[in-house]
């Protein structure tokens, strides 16, 4: 068989080789469209990243580049406002203004407003500007006690233009002008122009030289040159001169109160656009110069994501986020994040799809094993059938040839004898039992087609067991071929089936006892239990314990005891299960050993209450 066998099997190895081969190009396939779909999910994440980066950074340029008139004002006027604005120049900041006293000296500015409003204030004979100072200042005096309108206007005009010659300290300068403008203001009748100038706008110096600031714009640009003491002083001081001559004095006042204590704390070194996390964006100009806006980036991430929705391009749960913790983030390469519930379903859907394909490949494969398995299993069946259905045809020609034979042969003797007047009582009932063993093989044989094509319908009726233990006994008594002691423990009992089936069975058990016996006689015994059941016992010499589901397989035959050949056709315990199957019952080996085996038959029982109410 194995020879028979071999192209099926090579033919089942290759056929299974190439559809390996072509289920592991489909995976390849089904792999390369999972990774081109989740580069296109890819790209489409990163093409909306590019656009939240692009329009972060365009929205951060435009708003600096609108703060620029700002930045260059702020830069020059100490009374503009800078919210938000950032100015670096030669490593130091200028905007947001700090708060920058000199903290070494004393309160010398308001020592000396003190001496010059007390008159006591003198010049070293090395101080000759300032001796210059003083002596205008003097002249402005006597106009103002004098009441000359003009003579004070040209003596502040002198005094001014000193100014403009000479730059003195800032602790002079400023003392000198305020106690000066504050006189005018008490005592004079100036032009109002000329005032607003002094104490706020400032004046053309008239000679080319620039501009003279006014006393709030100058006290803000020399803080650095005051003491924190002095500042507050001289604040309180131009603030109430303000306020005397009609000049405004809130942005002055919150120029002052924002001074900061101070630097922010920003990267040293900007080569390029950055953005903090602390949130300011940051451009570098020429000669290491910076500047920069305070941007609100959690409202700028949201606004981005508002429109980004509007225009359809992310979900209503999506958002823009600029993830990790690096504190200064290059604007070339912001590391903008479109986070979606889309991504993680468009993942999942891809997955999904990747693994039902791949599950479909292994279903395919696995069917094809099995298909591969259910073919060699039934060729193996196909060519162990023939095998069997030879040794069954040579099995049974064997049967029906030695009963043949043996009649053939009784009958010439017989007729010999009878011709020579010899003694030939016995030769009539060997010619009956080897016909009857002939009958009964043919019956087997016929009965098991019938019932194994379906064609038999068994004719149930109440059945006694006992009469059928009578009838096997007198079956056994003229038709066995070794002495038989058949004994039997039953009851009344009846059971549902059909009498020339169960006849059968307990014969084909029977025969099949005698025939796997060593004993003389054998002893057979058929006993009735509850539920249905009946035990067949006999003294042969059993069946092993792996064989007592075996035996029961069509065509299948035990060896003898020291392997002798056993007769018979293999097919009267698989007829005896088809029987008891028929009536919807079991047959069973219960035990065996080599001092017997017993079976187990278990049929309905007969009930005739049932039967009255059908």
């Amino acid at each position: 068989m194995p020879r028979r066998l071999l192209p099926t099997l090579v033919a089942l190895v290759l056929g299974l080789a190439g559809l390996a081969v072509g289920l592991g190009y489909l995976h390849r396939i089904f792999a390369a469209e999972r990774e081109d779909a989740r580069a296109s999910l890819r790209s489409r994440r990163e093409a909306l990243e590019q656009y939240a980066r692009a329009s972060l950074g365009q929205a951060l340029r435009e708003g600096l580049e609108a703060a620029r008139g700002t930045l260059a004002a702020a830069k020059e006027d100490p009374l503009v406002a800078t919210p938000g604005l950032y100015l670096r120049e030669q490593g130091e900041q200028v905007l947001p203004r700090l708060a920058r006293f000199d903290t070494a000296g004393d309160a010398i500015a308001k020592d000396r407003y003190a001496r010059l409003r007390a008159g006591t204030e003198v010049a070293d004979e090395d101080e000759g500007p300032w001796k210059e100072r003083l002596e205008r200042m003097a002249l402005v005096e006597q106009a103002l006690k004098a009441k000359d309108r003009r003579a004070t206007l040209l003596s502040l005009m002198a005094l001014l233009e000193h100014r403009a010659r000479f730059v003195l300290a800032s602790t002079r300068d400023v003392p000198s002008l305020l106690v000066v403008l504050e006189d005018v203001a008490a005592r004079g009748d100036v032009v109002p122009d000329l005032m607003r100038g002094l104490v706020r706008d400032g004046l053309l110096d008239g000679q080319g030289g620039g501009r003279l600031e006014g006393l709030q714009r100058l006290l803000l640009l020399k803080r650095s040159r005051f003491t924190p003491e002095d500042f507050g002083f001289l604040r309180a001081k131009v603030v109430a001169l303000s306020q005397r001559v009609g000049v405004p004095v809130a942005d002055f006042e919150a120029r002052a109160n924002e001074l900061a204590a101070t630097p922010l704390s920003l990267p040293e070194a900007v080569l390029e656009p950055v953005l903090t996390r602390s949130g300011w964006y940051l451009e570098p100009l020429q000669g290491g110069d910076v500047r920069g806006l305070a941007v609100d980036l959690p409202g700028l991430l949201t606004g981005l994501t508002r429109e980004m929705r509007e225009r359809g391009l992310l979900e209503a749960d999506g958002r823009v986020a600029l993830p990790g913790d690096a504190p200064v983030l290059t604007l070339a390469s912001l590391p903008v994040a479109v986070v979606s519930s889309a991504w993680a379903r468009g993942e999942d859907a891809l997955e999904s799809r990747y693994r039902l394909k791949t599950w479909m490949l292994a279903l395919c494969a696995a069917l094809a094993l099995v298909i591969a398995a259910l073919s060699f299993v039934a060729q193996h069946r196909k060519y162990r059938f023939l095998e069997l259905k030879s040794d069954f045809v040579a099995t049974v020609s064997h049967e029906l040839r030695t009963p043949l034979a043996s009649i053939r042969l009784l009958a010439e003797t017989l007729e010999w004898r009878v011709a020579e007047g010899a003694d030939a009582k016995d030769y009539p009932a060997r010619i009956i039992r080897e016909a009857d063993g002939l009958g009964f093989l043919v019956e087997n044989l016929l009965s098991f087609n019938r019932i194994d094509k379906g064609r038999w319908v068994p004719k149930l009726a109440p059945v006694r067991l006992d009469e059928l233990v009578s009838h096997l006994r007198r079956d056994l008594e003229s038709g066995a071929p070794v002495p038989v002691e058949l004994t039997a423990d039953v009851d009344a009992r009846e059971l549902n089936a059909d009498a020339q089936l169960l006849r059968l069975l307990l014969a084909n058990l029977a025969r099949n006892a005698c025939a796997y016996n060593t004993r003389s006689p054998v002893r057979l015994h058929v006993q009735t239990l509850s539920g249905g059941r009946v035990h067949f016992t006999d003294n042969g010499t059993g069946i092993p314990t792996a064989e007592w589901e075996r035996v029961f397989g069509e065509f299948y035959r035990l060896s003898g005891r020291d392997g002798r050949e056993v007769p018979g056709s293999g097919l009267g315990l698989a007829l005896c299960r088809k029987i008891a199957r028929l009536h919807g019952g079991t047959l069973r080996v219960a035990s065996s050993s080599p001092e017997g085996t017993t079976f187990e038959l278990t049929l309905p029982e007969y009930r005739p209450e049932a039967r009255s109410i059908a």
